[in-house]
């Protein structure tokens, strides 16, 4: 590479050696326009952990809190890679949403029976997780939180059909026909803020979130007014159609489920 006559400029790039990223040889000018107009994918992944492990245990069934993490980390780098299986993007890094299992303790609502959830096995499995997530590479986790002044009892959803069905009697209703309502506050603010942040800073050019929610259609926009390519994975779980109007893909890369889960569709996947 001989060095310009120009005082203070920079060499020009005059080596043969140079390549294309898919490896053909160019030489002169040429390889220099072309690096001057290739433009790196740099993609941020961001993971909805709710939702992850909710579509992993109907597609993967059960694992433990390592495999767990190790399967979503894997589907977020499979996500830097083309149909092939080539690497055609850079990683930035891999933000997960969740909460700490919340904090709470009471009674169960007509047996009075004494609950710890930070004791229950529930708790422990995910604790575990965040912790084996917060090692891995590249990952960012960022926790919102379960309040618990919210915590509350309510009737399942199939319970309370039943009931107004006349199928089931009220004094029948024993501490099982209950759930915990747990709802996480904060996640998709920080969500939100994470989109809005790299989109304004430019970061990155691309965004692929692993979620089936609407809850992220303003930051999608957002994003995409920005430049950002927004990409969603579903996990195969059908989405509303008028989200696709606020996304510029959907691609899926964890494998087709063999028979189609109880209650969810497969999501057409977009290689």
């Amino acid at each position: 590479m001989k060095p310009s006559s120009a005082p203070g400029s920079k060499p020009s790039l005059t080596d043969s050696g140079i390549a294309e990223p898919r490896g053909n040889s160019f030489s002169g000018s040429r390889a220099a326009d072309l690096l001057r107009h290739v433009t790196p994918v740099v993609t941020a992944v961001m993971v909805d952990a709710e939702f992850f492990l909710k579509r992993a245990r109907r597609l993967f069934g059960t694992t433990s809190p390592r495999e767990a993490a190790e399967k979503l980390h894997k589907l977020a780098l499979d996500h830097l890679n083309d149909a092939k299986g080539r690497r055609t993007a850079r990683l930035y890094r891999i933000f997960v949403y969740d909460a700490p299992p919340a904090a709470w303790k009471g009674h169960t609502p007509l047996g009075k029976k004494s609950l710890d959830l930070v004791q229950s096995p529930t708790a422990q499995w995910r604790h575990e997780f965040h912790e084996v997530l917060r090692g891995l590479r590249k990952v960012a986790l960022r926790m919102g939180e379960i309040p618990t002044s919210q915590v509350r009892w309510q009737l399942k959803a199939e319970v309370l059909k039943a009931l107004t069905n006349g199928k089931r009697r009220w004094e029948d209703l024993t501490d099982d026909d209950f759930r915990l309502d747990l709802r996480q506050k904060g996640v998709d603010m920080r969500l939100g803020l994470d989109i809005a942040s790299l989109a304004y800073k430019q970061q990155v050019n691309q965004i692929v979130l692993i979620s089936g929610d609407a809850d992220f259609v303003p930051a999608a926009k957002l994003a995409r007014r920005e430049g950002i390519d927004f990409i969603l994975d579903p996990m195969w779980a059908t989405i509303r159609p008028d989200l696709y109007e606020h996304i510029d893909g959907l691609r899926t890369v964890c494998p087709r489920p063999v028979k189609k889960p109880e209650g969810d569709g497969a999501a057409e996947g977009a290689a």
